[in-house]
């Protein structure tokens, strides 16, 4: 299977060369060339296999110069019970028609983890595959639990360095406290003035200096990304939609074979495109439902067809959602049209005039997998605070979710099974959480996860034990200008 640049499908790469390089030269995205199929048996096998299993068999269909053994050393390193406990990805029931598909349970306690335990094996085996003998250098920009994600997967991993950008008021003080306690010898963190989008112009220009690229290769380096603009980030995420499935199936909330619905809290784009990614390889999927917060770009795009990233920025108790440039949403526009010059022409419009538009027909099809709606902060507090009421803790990025799929269903009678992605762990946002349940919320968020724990007779996630007790190493903040020098200063370059 071939990967082909979604601003030029004339270049034909491998996975592994994919996996490697991140971002493809002419600025596109890496997707696959055609998707595979999963067949109804092979959907059925995966309900009797563990997570890691199924991992290594939904993965194995995209990666064709991976062995099978390989992938499956690979998945059951990554999704180890020590670092996962003993159900990475649980499907909480909720009621017959709704389930929580939580994704915290890893070493960060976000759903970064699933798919960045299991990367930096894709990428160190990829070098190897390439030939490449340079070291990787990591860039990634994060609007909050990626970065943490990206530097606990590639901590002190041998080859490698990994940089973390993250906006300076712009994440949860968890986590905050979080990046800039990381250990690890290859790893570096900075803060940035300004918002996540901010951060992640700031780290696509550095990929795209040709004066950064020629210095990082006279010293031996070279870059790639962690972000989900690499497909090795992107494709870990496609199997839990697939997992979740089987063990719904299992549970009896839906028969083998009908269709279920996703909401997914999104910003970025790319956990709601793995989902419309396993659904086009064939589980059964009627709509993914893209819930947004008061940074509502999206919802905007899949109502109108004008995506607009000139409006204004808000700071919300969702930080990991308060985005403006939803990176993945061109390798939607590319595999839904696989027009390569008009996916660029619309890159070029938003880069130069900061807007596009989709033609009618397009938005349609679209609309056929989608649905969309947003959720303000007052209504967040008020989902959490009912969902707590019946005995369950969410945190801010699933409250969004779950009360636009209770909006969606209002609006639409849609009553289907549906399952929504549970993000993050209500402990990185402690303060909002505590407010949202009738807390008052003193002190700062790491003051209040015992607080939280106290309150709510739930346990302190074992990753966030003690962590304001953890020595500060990072305490870096520099203007996006100076973004490639501290680059260049983390890996002593002159």
């Amino acid at each position: 299977m071939n990967y082909v640049s979604t601003r030029d499908s004339s270049l034909k790469i491998t996975a592994a060369e994919a996996i490697a390089r991140g971002l493809s030269p002419d600025g596109g995205l890496f997707v696959p060339e055609a998707l595979p199929r999963v067949s109804v048996e092979t959907l059925r096998s995966l309900g009797r296999m563990s997570y890691a299993r199924r991992a290594a068999a939904i993965m194995g269909l995209f990666l064709e110069d991976y062995s099978a053994e390989e992938l499956k050393e690979y998945t059951e390193a990554a999704y180890s019970e020590e670092r996962f406990g003993a159900a990475p990805a649980p499907l909480h029931k909720a009621d017959e028609t709704t389930a929580y598909l939580e994704l915290w349970h890893g070493p960060t306690c976000a759903f970064k983890d699933m798919a960045l335990q299991v990367m930096p094996h894709l990428l160190r085996a990829a070098l190897v595959k390439t030939g490449e003998t340079k070291q990787v250098c990591i860039l990634v920009a994060t609007s909050g639990d990626t970065g943490k994600a990206a530097l606990e997967g590639f901590r002190d991993v041998e080859g490698t360095k990994i940089f973390v950008f993250y906006p300076s008021d712009g994440v949860s003080d968890v986590q905050k406290l979080q990046m800039r306690t990381q250990q690890g010898k290859n790893v570096g963190v900075c803060a940035v003035r300004g918002n996540f989008d901010d951060a992640q112009s700031g780290v696509k220009a550095i990929f795209g200096d040709k004066d950064m690229l020629r210095k990082l290769a006279e010293a031996g380096y070279f870059f790639s990304s962690a972000n989900s603009i690499n497909w090795g980030r992107l494709l870990p995420q496609v199997v839990y939609y697939f997992s979740a499935y089987c063990d719904a199936v299992e549970q009896g909330m839906v028969p083998f074979g009908e269709k279920i619905n996703f909401c997914v809290p999104t910003g970025n784009f790319g956990d709601i495109l793995a989902g419309w990614i396993a659904k086009k390889c064939g589980l059964p999927v009627d709509k993914l439902i893209c819930a947004s917060n008061t940074n509502k770009v999206l919802t905007d795009f899949f109502r109108t067809g004008a995506y607009d990233r000139m409006r204004p920025f808000h700071t919300t108790m969702s930080p990991s959602m308060d985005i403006l440039i939803s990176s993945n949403l061109e390798r939607l526009l590319y595999m839904a049209t696989e027009d390569d010059r008009q996916v660029k022409a619309w890159m070029e419009a938003l880069g130069e005039k900061g807007s596009y538009s989709v033609p009618e027909s397009l938005l349609r099809t679209l609309q056929t997998d989608f649905a969309c709606g947003w959720c303000s902060e007052e209504n967040t507090r008020r989902e959490i605070g009912a969902r707590y009421a019946e005995g369950y803790l969410i945190d801010t990025h699933t409250a969004v979710a779950s009360r636009v799929l209770a909006d969606y269903r209002a609006e639409t009678g849609d009553r289907k099974c549906a399952v929504v992605l549970s993000t993050a762990s209500p402990y990185k946002f402690c303060d909002h959480v505590l407010s949202a349940i009738g807390s008052e919320a003193k002190g700062s968020g790491t003051q209040l996860i015992d607080t939280l724990s106290q309150l709510t007779g739930t346990p302190v996630p074992r990753p966030l034990a003690g962590l304001d007790k953890r020595e500060v190493r990072f305490d870096q903040v520099v203007e996006k200008t100076e973004m490639p020098n501290a680059v260049l200063g983390m890996l002593g370059i002159g």
